[in-house]
């Protein structure tokens, strides 16, 4: 796992009902980042990405437009060392 990172994400704005989490699915799998994305009751969606750095800057990049539907209005982020727990970038249920 060295070099990879993981951030737990938190955004928030129209996000739900958009596209969000199966866009961020593509998105994640098109840079070649593992984790997954949730919608959240609060209607926040909740992602958990590890991988490299470069890449993760990217994606969050991306997460702050999200798709063309979505009306992102900021996206929380807390970092740490990755787990190296998933194999690919899934979309969960919500929680």
């Amino acid at each position: 796992m060295s070099g990879t990172r993981r951030a737990t994400l938190r955004i928030q704005g129209k996000v739900q009902g958009v596209f969000f989490r199966e866009s961020a699915r593509v998105e994640a799998t098109r840079l070649g980042l593992v984790g997954w994305v949730r919608n959240r009751s609060d209607g926040s969606v909740e992602a958990v990405v590890e991988g490299e750095p470069g890449m993760m800057e990217e994606f969050i990049r991306w997460c702050h437009r999200g798709p063309s539907q979505a009306r992102v209005e900021s996206v929380g982020r807390t970092d740490g060392e990755a787990t190296g727990e998933y194999s690919h970038f899934i979309v969960e249920r919500t929680s």
